[in-house]
């Protein structure tokens, strides 16, 4: 058996291409009508909040985070998190999501939001959002809306409805 290093970067702007190749694999064309993904659109990730990882030359998984806000409060949505399926649960999308919420964090940072399993990402500190405290512009799965709180009372203060920054 080899060992392969995985190394971490914060994400740049020779990524992106790669990063669009590897999440067109992983979600296929139907990720550009979800709900997130048009929150996202025409806005650029955050590159100092963002990451990928790679074994030698190749990208295995990357992270993203873009500035939103909720009613006129400043928040972020993270994702697409998207990770080679020969690379996933190797601890791979745990460590970029790691790296981009302590990133959050350090530069000031309040509140994180995003769209997905509550089982997986319950274990980076994310919750639920409670029915109607903060709402997507367009149709979403509420038991998918979950936040993480990087400030304490960030997550009491915000309310409203979710819109580009």
């Amino acid at each position: 058996m080899i060992d392969l290093v995985i190394k971490f970067s914060p994400l740049s702007p020779t990524d992106e291409p790669l990063v669009d190749k590897l999440d067109e694999r992983a979600f296929g064309p139907g990720r550009f009508a979800r709900t997130a993904y048009r929150l996202r659109e025409g806005v650029p990730a955050d590159a100092s909040l963002s990451f990928v990882a790679r074994v030698g030359t190749l990208l295995v998984g990357a992270i993203r985070i873009t500035q939103i806000l909720v009613d006129q409060t400043p928040a972020l949505l993270l994702g697409p998190l998207t990770v080679e399926p020969a690379f996933r649960s190797q601890g791979v999308g745990e460590s970029l999501m790691k790296r981009a919420l302590e990133a959050a964090r350090a530069a000031g940072h309040g509140l994180v939001l995003l769209v997905g399993d509550e089982d997986y990402y319950a274990r980076a500190g994310f919750q639920r959002v409670p029915p109607g405290k903060i709402v997507m512009p367009g149709p979403v799965d509420p038991a998918r809306l979950l936040y993480h709180e990087l400030k304490p009372g960030a997550f009491a203060a915000t309310a409203g409805k979710m819109r580009r920054r």
